[in-house]
């Protein structure tokens, strides 16, 4: 990987992931637009060549290690850059192209204007032109004249403000500065105590990053009542409000309280209270069960009451309350009982047979169809990312949706499925399912009575499809992981940090099914508003050390955030910290992805890196993703594979895999398949030169032996492979004809870990290019005909594009077309079959809406009903799904769905281009093997002479042309983007298939 680059990386500061909006400091200035002039602060060893390595958005990387830094004021180093027409930069530091300082994985975003970096963060303007205003401190001026200050938030669509503000003479506030009480409708108010002086300045902020400093200058208030609306300031003014009558009078009392028991979960509703100032939101309370009481709060008029124990009693009532703490009286109470506990579905049976025999459709779980509103969930980021006002929470497709559609996914023809991970998370933005956190449990975002994890599995089988999980062995959350270990921080209750720490309640742990409903009235409008998503926390904070606390000055102030929050050290997970073990998890962050740290260290802050060298590890992940073997599933993608060891997985966990699912499953668990995440975003053979982060080389076992500690064993085979490098590493036929003959490979040396096949991936930008990197590479693998072939994913497309492929329909049907009929399973990203979101940018975590990404929700275009008659073939839509099913290119996979499964060749077979003219995208291919012998000629989007093929005679699986073939010479005619001839030759038992499936749009 990119030495300044981390996967599915968030671009806030590593200080302020947990969840703190970044805004706008005060007082920034802005310099000329597309240029961009970078200050940093390089750390005081720093005493030779500092460089900046940036891209403009959009734009390449310049060369490693990036241009040189000059020399600014003491302590600093400048380089102004042009951006183009980019609005902004990444940028990554390094002192003589060795040490390198890329925000730990995650590399420093700007804008355009002056920006500095220091120590982490990146700031606003020109830190050697002095201070733009005076240091915040604390202040506390005596008693006397008073500054009425009312402040218009609607102009800037605030939902709250705080004033930032100094007395003439006195010292300023501490950032973000006092709370304003909300007024009528678009204003809010506070009135300041000047002491003695006559004005004070002052600046307003939303709490959340976004600052009004009039420009830069502040705003000068006097004594009496003033107000500030868009910039401008009215002294003497009148209150833009009448005067505030007290709210004294309480919701009325909420009716209509109804429970519904369904098995060990409690549906409960009831009719809107109302108040003459609104209501707020409801507290639900339950009694009953071992749990005892217990109340949770909603600003809704339901709520669904989960994990309750089988055949109890239970007993709720709801009260309303408002803005000022106004509670209602409790309800009528309602009583319910739970049912038996329901029983687990049974545990089902992997499908078996070669897993070369199928096509893959690759969903995001939680952005493909939305079965269950009830689980939706939207986390703290819902406002803040514009997800909420698109009414899109990040959790919103589940496995009762993907269930439900998938006739849809059989009816492209596709016998596969990969859904990305399936575990707990925990984290901010953790829809996607990388930030595992309780490994044991499925994430209840994606469940749902009658729809859990083994209903899913059972009902692909049903329909003969199988169903590939993501798994990571790499890293937990940076929470830890349950049940093997689960770092505490440094946490404290107060005005600044309420919002952020959950009140302690002992026994309650994380679950994000309960959100915080943003309505504490404890809590300020703009301390709600951070708040609001939240899950319980209170489990992983603590004001006082905990036992064996290893994490240096814990609690000690550790600098103010951009936001004006204080921070501490201890208050987040680090690698660095000692918040975690050493002997469970790493300790650094990785600082050449080409280098032994990339298999040791974090690869983002989210990332924490398991040290899976660590017997207790070992067997903590053994052990989790065995009971998923258990249940079914078909296979595993392994995520970020290249970040442990080969000789770790040679030796633990793949004859770990391999031997629980063939003494489980017996002959059908040694077909599981297994596909690792080997990222090498490049575009020749070997990564940079470097065999122990290239994806074939964990196609092969080991080679020699090493130290029996798993320690130094991984240290012995990186030194000792990288010594051998590239020449020196085996090769294969095991892909390729031998003339026309297909030969038995030698699957040996095979480690029990196919790949990705990156190099592809990252040369899709033209099919031809794609074709000709994957034939160079073939003979690295050890077998390159299991390898999984896509243009793009959910991270990366051609060329590590950030954006979703968009080379237009005719380029996708020709990148199809090879896929369908090259060596390789073919996988599809899910709405790639109709370009859906292309162009759009994969990934910008929640900085932007997911509906304007690569990962937005798809089950609008799924809408209504679908019936498939088989693989390829549909038998009856309705609704929004009928007309995404008559899009071209989804004709287009389902007939090369229908071809592939038609021809063993071509799932199968070993392939040869000896022989060959006319086309470079041409190839011939057979596969034999008991009584089956198949053998194909192909050709994609242009003519091909073959010359020295089996006489005999050959039909055309595209149009049916039959050629009888007499001196071993064929010519296939085709013409398009996108076409393709496929001459099947007759074999003794084997027969042609003929002419397969209608003519379309491409193949024709």
């Amino acid at each position: 990987m990119h030495p300044s680059t981390g996967r599915r990386r968030r671009t806030i500061a590593a200080a302020l992931a947990a969840g703190i909006a970044v805004g706008l400091a005060p007082l920034s200035t802005a310099s000329a637009a597309n240029s961009v002039t970078v200050y940093y602060r390089p750390a005081a060893t720093w005493t030779g060549q500092v460089n900046v390595h940036y891209a403009p958005d959009g734009g390449a990387w310049t060369a490693v290690p990036g241009v040189a830094m000059e020399a600014a004021c003491a302590g600093w180093r400048k380089r102004t850059i042009d951006a183009g027409t980019a609005t902004g930069l990444q940028v990554v530091f390094n002192h003589n192209g060795a040490t390198w300082d890329n925000n730990r994985g995650a590399n420093y975003r700007t804008g355009t204007g002056t920006v500095t970096v220091a120590d982490g963060v990146v700031g606003t303007g020109d830190p050697c032109a002095g201070t733009p205003s005076p240091t915040p401190t604390p202040s506390n001026p005596p008693a006397g004249r008073t500054a009425d200050v009312w402040y218009h938030v609607g102009t800037r669509g605030w939902a709250a403000a705080n004033i930032h503000y100094q007395p003439a003479g006195g010292a300023w506030t501490t950032v973000p500065g006092a709370p304003m009480q909300a007024g009528c409708a678009g204003w809010a108010r506070r009135v300041v105590d000047l002491g003695t002086a006559a004005t004070l300045r002052a600046a307003f902020n939303n709490g959340a990053g976004a600052w009004d400093n009039n420009n830069g200058a502040d705003y000068t208030l006097g004594a009496g009542v003033s107000t500030v609306k868009a910039g401008v300031v009215t002294a003497g003014a009148a209150a833009p409000c009448p005067p505030d009558t007290p709210d004294t009078t309480a919701p009325s009392t909420p009716t209509g309280l109804g429970a519904t028991a369904n098995g060990l979960r409690v549906a409960v509703s009831w009719a809107a209270a109302t108040d003459d100032r609104g209501v707020t939101g409801y507290r639900l309370t339950r009694t009953g069960g071992s749990q005892g009481t217990v109340t949770v709060t909603t600003a809704g008029t339901g709520h669904v009451d989960d994990a309750l124990s089988p055949q109890t009693r239970y007993e709720y009532t709801v009260r309303a309350y408002d803005a000022a703490g106004n509670t209602s009286p409790a309800s009528a109470p309602v009583a319910v009982t739970t049912g038996t506990s329901t029983p687990p579905p049974a545990a089902g049976t992997p499908l078996g047979g070669d897993p070369r025999e199928d096509s893959i459709y690759f969903v995001m779980t939680a952005r493909f169809a939305d079965g269950d509103a009830t689980n939706n969930r939207g986390g703290s980021q819902h406002v803040k990312s514009g997800n909420a006002a698109n009414d899109d929470p990040m959790f919103r497709g589940d496995f009762k949706g993907l269930i439900d559609k998938l006739d849809y996914v059989k009816g492209l023809g596709f016998s596969a499925l990969w859904i990305t991970p399936v575990v707990l998370n925990r984290s901010d933005y953790d829809f996607h399912g990388y930030h595992g956190w309780d490994f044991q449990r499925v994430d209840p975002r994606l469940e749902s009575p009658g729809a859990s994890y083994q209903d899913l599995i059972n009902a692909a089988h049903a329909k003969g499809i199988k169903v590939f999980q993501d798994v990571v062995y790499n890293h937990s959350s940076r929470w830890g992981a349950k049940g093997l270990f689960t770092p505490t921080v440094y946490g404290a209750r107060d005005e600044q940090w309420k919002w952020m720490y959950s009140k302690q309640e002992p026994g309650r742990s994380y679950d994000p099914m309960v959100e915080h409903p943003g309505t504490d009235p404890e809590l300020t409008p703009a301390q709600n508003a951070l708040a609001k998503g939240r899950p319980y926390n209170g489990d992983v904070w603590s004001t006082t050390a905990p036992t064996g606390n290893q994490c240096p000055r814990w609690g000690a102030p550790a600098g103010t955030s951009p936001e004006g929050f204080r921070l501490y050290e201890c208050q987040w997970p680090t690698p660095t910290s000692k918040l975690f073990p050493a002997d469970l998890y790493h300790q650094c962050w990785i600082g050449n992805w080409e280098g032994e740290d990339s298999r040791s260290c974090w690869l983002h802050e989210d990332l924490a890196d398991f040290n899976t060298e660590n017997a207790t590890v070992q067997k903590y992940l053994i052990d989790t993703y065995n009971k998923f073997i258990d249940m079914g599933v078909d296979g595993f993608r392994i995520d970020t594979a290249v970040h442990i060891p080969r000789v770790t997985w040679n030796r633990r966990f793949l004859p770990a895999i391999q031997q629980h699912a063939l003494a489980r499953h017996g002959e059908k668990g040694r077909d599981f398949y297994v596909f690792g995440e080997v990222a090498a975003f490049v575009n020749d053979k070997w990564n940079r030169g470097s065999v122990n982060h290239s994806a074939q080389f964990f196609t092969w076992k080991e080679r020699k032996e090493y130290s029996p500690d798993d320690v130094r064993a991984a240290i012995e085979q990186y030194d000792h492979e990288q010594l051998l490098g590239p020449n020196g590493q085996p090769t294969s036929d095991n892909a390729f004809l031998r003339g026309n003959t297909y030969h038995a490979p030698d699957r040996s040396k095979f480690s029990g870990m196919n790949v990705i096949d990156m190099r592809m991936h990252m040369n899709f930008g033209d099919a031809n290019n794609a074709f000709g990197n994957g034939k160079d590479s073939d003979d690295s693998y050890n077998d390159a005909t299991y390898n999984v072939v896509y243009v793009d994913s959910h991270d990366y497309g051609p060329n590590k594009s950030n954006t979703r492929y968009t080379g237009g329909t005719g380029a996708w049907a020709e990148n199809m077309s090879l896929m369908w009929t090259f060596r390789g399973i073919p996988t599809l990203y899910y709405g790639s079959e109709i370009e859906f979101q292309k162009g759009a940018k994969i990934d910008c975590g929640p900085t932007c809406p997911l509906a304007t990404t690569g990962r937005a929700y798809y089950g609008g275009h799924l809408a209504g009903t679908v019936t498939a008659a088989g693989f390829g073939r549909v038998a009856s839509a309705t609704g929004p799904v009928a007309s995404t099913l008559d899009k071209p290119l989804v004709k287009h996979v389902q007939r090369l769905n229908l071809i592939r499964r038609a021809v063993p060749a071509l799932q199968k077979g070993q392939y040869s281009t000896e022989g060959i003219s006319g086309n470079s995208m041409a190839y011939k291919r057979r596969f034999t093997a008991g009584g089956l012998d198949s053998f194909a000629l192909v050709t994609v989007s242009g003519s091909a002479t073959f010359t020295g093929v089996p006489n005999g005679r050959y039909t055309d699986a595209v149009t049916g042309d039959v050629r009888t073939v007499t001196n071993g010479t064929l010519t296939a005619t085709v013409s398009g983007q996108g076409n393709l001839r496929v001459y099947v030759l007759d074999l003794p038992g084997n027969p042609a298939p003929g002419k397969v499936g209608d003519t379309g749009p491409y193949l024709r």
